[in-house]
Protein backbone atom coordinates (compact mmCIF):
# COMPACT_ATOMS: atom_id res chain seq x y z
CA UNK A 1 0.00 0.00 0.00
CA UNK A 2 1.54 3.52 -1.34
CA UNK A 3 1.43 6.14 1.29
CA UNK A 4 2.31 9.63 -0.13
CA UNK A 5 3.54 12.22 1.75
CA UNK A 6 2.97 16.14 1.54
CA UNK A 7 5.24 19.07 2.54
CA UNK A 8 5.41 18.75 6.16
CA UNK A 9 2.81 21.75 8.51
CA UNK A 10 5.17 23.08 11.25
CA UNK A 11 2.55 23.86 14.38
CA UNK A 12 5.01 25.08 16.66
CA UNK A 13 8.32 24.36 17.36
CA UNK A 14 7.73 20.77 19.01
CA UNK A 15 4.98 19.49 16.84
CA UNK A 16 4.15 19.44 12.87
CA UNK A 17 1.51 17.95 11.03
CA UNK A 18 2.11 15.69 7.66
CA UNK A 19 -0.67 15.33 5.46
CA UNK A 20 -0.41 11.58 3.84
CA UNK A 21 -2.63 9.66 0.92
CA UNK A 22 -3.29 6.19 1.53
CA UNK A 23 -4.42 4.25 -1.47
CA UNK A 24 -7.29 1.73 -1.89
CA UNK A 25 -6.72 -2.24 -1.93
CA UNK A 26 -9.43 -2.07 -4.62
CA UNK A 27 -8.06 -0.44 -8.27
CA UNK A 28 -10.02 2.94 -9.20
CA UNK A 29 -11.42 3.34 -5.83
CA UNK A 30 -11.14 6.53 -3.76
CA UNK A 31 -8.14 6.78 -1.09
CA UNK A 32 -7.96 8.03 1.59
CA UNK A 33 -6.15 11.65 3.30
CA UNK A 34 -4.96 11.87 7.01
CA UNK A 35 -2.86 13.79 8.77
CA UNK A 36 -0.30 12.38 10.80
CA UNK A 37 0.34 15.16 13.80
CA UNK A 38 3.88 14.76 15.56
CA UNK A 39 4.47 15.96 18.66
CA UNK A 40 7.68 15.16 20.74
CA UNK A 41 8.49 12.36 18.46
CA UNK A 42 4.56 10.66 19.31
CA UNK A 43 3.17 9.92 15.90
CA UNK A 44 -0.76 10.07 15.80
CA UNK A 45 -3.40 9.76 13.03
CA UNK A 46 -6.05 11.91 12.35
CA UNK A 47 -8.51 10.78 9.88
CA UNK A 48 -10.64 13.79 8.33
CA UNK A 49 -12.70 11.86 6.17
CA UNK A 50 -11.48 12.94 3.07
CA UNK A 51 -11.24 10.90 0.56
CA UNK A 52 -9.86 10.93 -3.66
CA UNK A 53 -8.71 8.93 -6.59
CA UNK A 54 -4.82 7.88 -6.62
CA UNK A 55 -4.66 10.31 -9.90
CA UNK A 56 -6.03 13.03 -7.81
CA UNK A 57 -2.39 13.12 -5.78
CA UNK A 58 0.63 14.18 -6.50
CA UNK A 59 3.52 12.11 -5.14
CA UNK A 60 6.27 14.60 -6.63
CA UNK A 61 5.07 17.99 -5.93
CA UNK A 62 3.00 16.04 -3.16
CA UNK A 63 0.14 17.99 -3.54
CA UNK A 64 -3.92 17.67 -4.79
CA UNK A 65 -3.91 17.91 -8.64
CA UNK A 66 -6.73 19.84 -10.03
CA UNK A 67 -8.29 19.37 -12.93
CA UNK A 68 -9.46 22.55 -15.50
CA UNK A 69 -11.72 24.72 -13.76
CA UNK A 70 -14.80 23.66 -15.38
CA UNK A 71 -13.53 19.99 -14.96
CA UNK A 72 -15.79 17.04 -13.01
CA UNK A 73 -14.93 17.23 -9.57
CA UNK A 74 -12.83 20.67 -9.90
CA UNK A 75 -14.82 21.98 -7.22
CA UNK A 76 -14.41 19.00 -4.77
CA UNK A 77 -11.07 19.17 -5.18
CA UNK A 78 -10.73 22.59 -4.34
CA UNK A 79 -13.13 22.67 -1.84
CA UNK A 80 -11.02 19.89 -0.03
CA UNK A 81 -7.62 22.15 -0.52
CA UNK A 82 -10.06 25.19 1.40
CA UNK A 83 -11.22 22.76 4.21
CA UNK A 84 -7.44 21.01 4.72
CA UNK A 85 -5.67 24.61 5.28
CA UNK A 86 -8.97 25.43 7.30
CA UNK A 87 -8.02 21.85 9.67
CA UNK A 88 -4.24 23.02 9.95
CA UNK A 89 -5.70 26.52 11.27
CA UNK A 90 -7.53 24.19 14.09
CA UNK A 91 -4.65 22.56 14.83
CA UNK A 92 -2.63 25.42 15.22
CA UNK A 93 -4.83 27.37 17.39
CA UNK A 94 -5.34 24.30 19.55
CA UNK A 95 -2.03 23.83 20.16
CA UNK A 96 -1.05 27.81 20.86
CA UNK A 97 -3.88 27.70 23.03
CA UNK A 98 -2.08 24.50 25.07
CA UNK A 99 1.52 26.54 25.23
CA UNK A 100 -0.81 29.56 26.06
CA UNK A 101 -1.61 27.62 29.27
CA UNK A 102 1.84 26.78 30.00
CA UNK A 103 1.04 23.20 31.10
CA UNK A 104 2.45 20.34 29.82
CA UNK A 105 0.45 18.59 26.95
CA UNK A 106 1.25 15.04 24.92
CA UNK A 107 0.21 14.49 21.36
CA UNK A 108 -3.08 12.50 22.33
CA UNK A 109 -4.06 15.61 24.42
CA UNK A 110 -3.80 17.30 20.91
CA UNK A 111 -5.83 14.90 19.13
CA UNK A 112 -8.47 14.60 21.69
CA UNK A 113 -9.69 17.89 21.26
CA UNK A 114 -8.96 18.43 17.75
CA UNK A 115 -11.84 15.57 17.65
CA UNK A 116 -14.45 17.33 20.76
CA UNK A 117 -13.99 20.79 18.93
CA UNK A 118 -15.47 19.31 15.58
CA UNK A 119 -18.02 16.90 17.52
CA UNK A 120 -18.76 19.67 20.69
CA UNK A 121 -23.02 19.50 21.51
CA UNK A 122 -23.73 16.96 18.33
CA UNK A 123 -25.62 14.14 18.75
CA UNK A 124 -26.24 12.31 15.30
CA UNK A 125 -28.60 14.53 13.63
CA UNK A 126 -26.15 17.09 14.28
CA UNK A 127 -23.19 15.28 13.19
CA UNK A 128 -24.89 14.32 10.23
CA UNK A 129 -26.16 18.11 9.04
CA UNK A 130 -22.42 19.23 9.63
CA UNK A 131 -21.33 16.09 7.33
CA UNK A 132 -24.00 17.30 4.97
CA UNK A 133 -22.61 20.74 5.16
CA UNK A 134 -19.16 19.66 4.37
CA UNK A 135 -20.56 17.54 1.47
CA UNK A 136 -21.86 20.23 -0.01
CA UNK A 137 -18.91 22.45 0.27
CA UNK A 138 -16.83 20.14 -1.53
CA UNK A 139 -19.23 19.84 -4.28
CA UNK A 140 -20.50 16.27 -3.84
CA UNK A 141 -24.32 17.77 -4.03
CA UNK A 142 -25.65 14.02 -4.99
CA UNK A 143 -24.38 12.41 -2.06
CA UNK A 144 -25.44 15.25 0.03
CA UNK A 145 -29.14 14.75 -1.51
CA UNK A 146 -28.97 11.11 -0.53
CA UNK A 147 -28.13 11.69 3.48
CA UNK A 148 -30.95 14.83 3.58
CA UNK A 149 -33.55 12.39 2.43
CA UNK A 150 -32.33 10.33 5.04
CA UNK A 151 -31.62 12.30 7.84
CA UNK A 152 -34.76 14.32 7.37
CA UNK A 153 -37.37 10.58 7.58
CA UNK A 154 -35.13 9.98 10.64
CA UNK A 155 -35.83 13.16 12.47
CA UNK A 156 -39.46 12.29 11.36
CA UNK A 157 -39.05 9.49 13.64
CA UNK A 158 -37.83 11.33 16.58
CA UNK A 159 -40.27 13.43 16.61
CA UNK A 160 -40.62 15.35 19.80
CA UNK A 161 -38.04 13.34 21.24
CA UNK A 162 -35.27 15.22 19.14
CA UNK A 163 -31.51 13.96 18.84
CA UNK A 164 -29.61 10.91 19.41
CA UNK A 165 -26.32 10.41 21.36
CA UNK A 166 -23.91 8.78 18.49
CA UNK A 167 -23.33 6.28 21.92
CA UNK A 168 -27.31 5.75 21.86
CA UNK A 169 -27.52 4.77 17.87
CA UNK A 170 -28.28 1.04 19.06
CA UNK A 171 -29.81 -1.97 17.24
CA UNK A 172 -32.72 -1.52 19.28
CA UNK A 173 -33.54 1.95 17.93
CA UNK A 174 -33.12 1.02 14.78
CA UNK A 175 -35.38 -1.19 14.69
CA UNK A 176 -37.80 0.76 16.17
CA UNK A 177 -37.09 3.09 13.24
CA UNK A 178 -37.95 0.40 10.37
CA UNK A 179 -41.36 -0.37 12.29
CA UNK A 180 -41.97 3.11 11.94
CA UNK A 181 -41.26 3.09 8.64
CA UNK A 182 -43.27 -0.55 7.61
CA UNK A 183 -46.17 1.56 9.29
CA UNK A 184 -45.85 4.56 7.51
CA UNK A 185 -46.30 2.55 4.15
CA UNK A 186 -42.76 3.03 2.97
CA UNK A 187 -42.31 0.27 1.04
CA UNK A 188 -38.88 -1.56 1.48
CA UNK A 189 -36.42 -0.40 -1.01
CA UNK A 190 -37.15 2.98 0.47
CA UNK A 191 -36.81 1.86 4.24
CA UNK A 192 -33.54 0.07 3.12
CA UNK A 193 -32.16 2.87 0.97
CA UNK A 194 -33.07 5.17 4.23
CA UNK A 195 -30.99 2.71 6.50
CA UNK A 196 -27.99 2.24 3.77
CA UNK A 197 -27.41 6.27 3.76
CA UNK A 198 -28.26 6.47 7.97
CA UNK A 199 -25.27 3.70 7.85
CA UNK A 200 -23.03 5.57 6.05
CA UNK A 201 -23.45 8.89 8.05
CA UNK A 202 -22.98 6.66 11.39
CA UNK A 203 -19.46 4.64 9.53
CA UNK A 204 -18.32 8.39 8.75
CA UNK A 205 -18.49 9.30 13.01
CA UNK A 206 -16.84 6.01 13.15
CA UNK A 207 -14.20 6.70 11.02
CA UNK A 208 -13.18 9.94 13.01
CA UNK A 209 -13.33 8.05 15.98
CA UNK A 210 -16.27 10.10 17.61
CA UNK A 211 -17.97 6.48 18.41
CA UNK A 212 -16.56 3.23 18.72
CA UNK A 213 -18.34 0.70 15.89
CA UNK A 214 -21.07 -0.94 17.22
CA UNK A 215 -22.68 -1.92 14.16
CA UNK A 216 -26.60 -0.64 15.15
CA UNK A 217 -27.60 -1.58 11.32
CA UNK A 218 -27.50 -5.56 11.82
CA UNK A 219 -30.84 -6.33 12.25
CA UNK A 220 -32.50 -4.01 10.26
CA UNK A 221 -33.12 -4.67 6.18
CA UNK A 222 -30.68 -2.95 4.14
CA UNK A 223 -30.63 -4.75 0.50
CA UNK A 224 -32.32 -4.23 -2.73
CA UNK A 225 -35.54 -5.66 -3.35
CA UNK A 226 -36.52 -6.86 -6.93
CA UNK A 227 -38.20 -3.40 -8.30
CA UNK A 228 -41.51 -2.91 -10.44
CA UNK A 229 -40.71 -3.59 -13.84
CA UNK A 230 -40.10 0.34 -15.54
CA UNK A 231 -39.73 -0.91 -19.21
CA UNK A 232 -42.30 -0.71 -21.92
CA UNK A 233 -42.50 -2.20 -25.28
CA UNK A 234 -41.22 -1.10 -28.90
CA UNK A 235 -44.98 -0.74 -29.59
CA UNK A 236 -45.28 1.76 -26.72
CA UNK A 237 -42.14 3.69 -27.06
CA UNK A 238 -43.91 4.25 -30.80
CA UNK A 239 -47.07 5.08 -29.82
CA UNK A 240 -45.21 7.91 -27.01
CA UNK A 241 -43.06 9.08 -30.11
CA UNK A 242 -46.57 9.24 -32.63
CA UNK A 243 -48.77 11.08 -30.22
CA UNK A 244 -50.40 14.60 -31.00
CA UNK A 245 -49.28 17.12 -28.97
CA UNK A 246 -49.63 20.13 -30.84
CA UNK A 247 -51.67 21.67 -28.70
CA UNK A 248 -49.64 21.34 -25.69
CA UNK A 249 -46.34 22.26 -25.99
CA UNK A 250 -45.09 21.83 -21.96
CA UNK A 251 -46.15 18.04 -23.07
CA UNK A 252 -44.25 17.52 -26.47
CA UNK A 253 -41.28 19.21 -24.72
CA UNK A 254 -40.99 16.84 -22.13
CA UNK A 255 -42.05 13.78 -25.03
CA UNK A 256 -38.92 14.69 -26.52
CA UNK A 257 -36.82 14.99 -23.92
CA UNK A 258 -37.82 11.32 -23.19
CA UNK A 259 -37.28 10.30 -26.38
CA UNK A 260 -33.96 12.01 -27.15
CA UNK A 261 -33.09 9.72 -23.52
CA UNK A 262 -33.97 6.91 -25.51
CA UNK A 263 -32.65 7.74 -28.74
CA UNK A 264 -29.22 8.07 -26.60
CA UNK A 265 -29.26 4.51 -25.64
CA UNK A 266 -31.15 5.48 -22.33
CA UNK A 267 -28.79 8.22 -21.12
CA UNK A 268 -29.89 9.47 -17.48
CA UNK A 269 -31.84 12.80 -17.05
CA UNK A 270 -29.12 14.19 -15.33
CA UNK A 271 -26.35 13.64 -18.29
CA UNK A 272 -29.21 14.98 -20.82
CA UNK A 273 -29.20 18.11 -18.58
CA UNK A 274 -25.15 19.40 -18.28
CA UNK A 275 -24.43 18.19 -22.27
CA UNK A 276 -22.75 20.72 -23.74
CA UNK A 277 -22.69 21.76 -27.76
CA UNK A 278 -19.05 21.13 -27.43
CA UNK A 279 -19.51 17.59 -26.78
CA UNK A 280 -21.13 16.98 -30.07
CA UNK A 281 -18.12 16.63 -32.77
CA UNK A 282 -17.91 15.12 -36.14
CA UNK A 283 -21.19 12.95 -35.31
CA UNK A 284 -20.01 11.73 -32.13
CA UNK A 285 -21.77 13.10 -28.64
CA UNK A 286 -18.75 12.61 -25.85
CA UNK A 287 -19.91 13.47 -22.82
CA UNK A 288 -19.20 11.95 -18.89
CA UNK A 289 -21.91 10.52 -17.15
CA UNK A 290 -22.72 12.73 -13.73
CA UNK A 291 -22.58 9.63 -11.76
CA UNK A 292 -19.40 7.86 -12.14
CA UNK A 293 -17.40 10.35 -14.64
CA UNK A 294 -17.12 7.52 -17.11
CA UNK A 295 -17.13 8.77 -20.68
CA UNK A 296 -19.57 7.75 -22.77
CA UNK A 297 -19.93 8.51 -26.97
CA UNK A 298 -22.87 8.31 -29.09
CA UNK A 299 -23.02 7.99 -32.61
CA UNK A 300 -25.28 11.26 -33.60
CA UNK A 301 -28.43 10.09 -35.32
CA UNK A 302 -30.90 11.90 -37.31
CA UNK A 303 -33.67 11.88 -34.72
CA UNK A 304 -30.90 13.54 -31.97
CA UNK A 305 -30.86 16.25 -34.10
CA UNK A 306 -34.78 16.49 -34.83
CA UNK A 307 -35.16 17.27 -31.43
CA UNK A 308 -32.36 19.70 -30.62
CA UNK A 309 -33.75 21.63 -33.93
CA UNK A 310 -36.96 22.39 -32.24
CA UNK A 311 -35.39 24.37 -29.69
CA UNK A 312 -33.76 27.39 -29.26
CA UNK A 313 -30.58 27.27 -27.24
CA UNK A 314 -28.74 30.50 -28.71
CA UNK A 315 -26.52 32.35 -26.41
CA UNK A 316 -26.74 29.26 -23.98
CA UNK A 317 -23.46 26.53 -23.93
CA UNK A 318 -26.15 23.50 -23.32
CA UNK A 319 -27.26 21.45 -26.17
CA UNK A 320 -30.71 21.12 -24.81
CA UNK A 321 -33.15 23.63 -23.04
CA UNK A 322 -33.37 22.30 -19.49
CA UNK A 323 -30.45 24.47 -17.50
CA UNK A 324 -31.79 27.80 -18.85
CA UNK A 325 -30.35 30.49 -17.06
CA UNK A 326 -26.44 30.59 -16.72
CA UNK A 327 -26.82 33.18 -13.60
CA UNK A 328 -28.67 30.74 -11.41
CA UNK A 329 -27.68 27.23 -9.90
CA UNK A 330 -27.47 24.60 -12.23
CA UNK A 331 -28.33 21.71 -10.25
CA UNK A 332 -31.48 23.60 -8.68
CA UNK A 333 -32.46 24.50 -12.57
CA UNK A 334 -32.02 20.67 -13.28
CA UNK A 335 -34.04 19.17 -10.49
CA UNK A 336 -36.98 21.38 -10.85
CA UNK A 337 -36.75 20.48 -14.63
CA UNK A 338 -36.80 17.14 -13.62
CA UNK A 339 -39.73 17.12 -11.28
CA UNK A 340 -41.51 19.28 -14.19
CA UNK A 341 -40.67 17.03 -17.03
CA UNK A 342 -42.03 13.66 -15.10
CA UNK A 343 -45.08 15.46 -13.62
CA UNK A 344 -45.91 15.98 -17.40
CA UNK A 345 -45.04 12.51 -18.54
CA UNK A 346 -46.86 10.49 -15.66
CA UNK A 347 -49.76 12.74 -17.52
CA UNK A 348 -48.41 11.37 -21.19
CA UNK A 349 -48.48 7.53 -19.81
CA UNK A 350 -51.85 7.69 -18.13
CA UNK A 351 -53.45 9.13 -21.01
CA UNK A 352 -52.19 6.20 -23.04
CA UNK A 353 -53.38 4.14 -20.41
CA UNK A 354 -49.83 2.47 -19.55
CA UNK A 355 -49.31 -0.14 -16.83
CA UNK A 356 -46.30 1.73 -15.45
CA UNK A 357 -45.80 5.51 -14.28
CA UNK A 358 -44.54 7.05 -17.18
CA UNK A 359 -40.90 8.91 -16.17
CA UNK A 360 -37.67 9.70 -18.04
CA UNK A 361 -35.78 6.52 -16.28
CA UNK A 362 -38.59 4.61 -17.75
CA UNK A 363 -36.62 5.64 -21.34
CA UNK A 364 -33.96 4.29 -19.87
CA UNK A 365 -34.88 0.63 -19.02
CA UNK A 366 -36.91 0.14 -21.99
CA UNK A 367 -33.91 1.14 -24.16
CA UNK A 368 -32.21 -1.57 -22.40
CA UNK A 369 -35.08 -4.27 -22.94
CA UNK A 370 -35.43 -3.61 -26.40
CA UNK A 371 -31.86 -3.97 -27.04
CA UNK A 372 -31.80 -7.13 -24.89
CA UNK A 373 -35.00 -8.84 -27.10
CA UNK A 374 -32.88 -7.80 -30.49
CA UNK A 375 -30.37 -10.38 -28.88
CA UNK A 376 -27.73 -7.24 -28.74
CA UNK A 377 -25.37 -8.90 -25.90
CA UNK A 378 -25.49 -7.75 -21.96
CA UNK A 379 -21.76 -6.62 -22.50
CA UNK A 380 -22.79 -4.36 -25.33
CA UNK A 381 -26.01 -3.15 -23.76
CA UNK A 382 -23.69 -2.41 -20.20
CA UNK A 383 -20.82 -0.46 -21.67
CA UNK A 384 -24.11 1.16 -24.31
CA UNK A 385 -25.66 2.73 -20.82
CA UNK A 386 -22.23 3.15 -18.58
CA UNK A 387 -23.39 0.42 -16.32
CA UNK A 388 -20.01 -1.05 -14.99
CA UNK A 389 -17.36 0.01 -12.78
CA UNK A 390 -14.35 1.55 -14.15
CA UNK A 391 -12.25 -0.87 -13.78
CA UNK A 392 -15.07 -3.34 -15.56
CA UNK A 393 -15.72 -0.10 -18.39
CA UNK A 394 -11.68 -0.56 -19.24
CA UNK A 395 -12.18 -4.35 -19.78
CA UNK A 396 -14.86 -3.82 -22.08
CA UNK A 397 -12.78 -0.53 -23.89
CA UNK A 398 -10.10 -2.89 -24.26
CA UNK A 399 -11.62 -5.42 -26.28
CA UNK A 400 -15.24 -4.23 -27.46
CA UNK A 401 -15.18 -2.28 -30.75
CA UNK A 402 -17.35 0.78 -29.80
CA UNK A 403 -18.71 0.84 -33.28
CA UNK A 404 -20.88 -2.48 -31.79
CA UNK A 405 -22.30 -0.38 -29.48
CA UNK A 406 -23.46 2.36 -32.29
CA UNK A 407 -24.80 -0.52 -34.72
CA UNK A 408 -27.09 -1.77 -31.11
CA UNK A 409 -28.90 1.92 -30.85
CA UNK A 410 -29.13 2.80 -34.66
CA UNK A 411 -30.70 -0.71 -34.69
CA UNK A 412 -32.63 0.02 -31.86
CA UNK A 413 -33.86 3.32 -33.00
CA UNK A 414 -34.61 1.89 -36.89
CA UNK A 415 -37.25 -0.29 -35.20
CA UNK A 416 -39.31 3.06 -34.39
Amino acid sequence: MLLFVMQTVIICNMATVKVKFRASSVEAREGVLYYQFIHRRVVRQINPGYRIFPWEWDCRSARIVLPEAYAFRYDYLRALERRMAEDMKRLRSIVLRLERAGADFTADRVVELYRSSGAAGRGFLGFARELIEQLRQVGRERTAESYTSAVNSFERFRGMSGDVSLEEMESELMVGYETYLKASGVCPNSSSFYMRNLRAIYNRAVEKELTPPRNPFRHVYTGIDKTVKRAVPLRTIRKIRDMDLARSPEMDYARDLFMFSFYTRGMSFIDMAYLKKNDLRNGILAYRRQKTNQQLFVRWEKPMQEIVDKYDTAGSPYLLPIIRDGGKDARRQYKNASHLINRRLKAIGERLELPVVLTTYVARHSWASVAKSKNVSISVISEAMGHDSEHTTRIYLASLDTASVDRANRLVISML
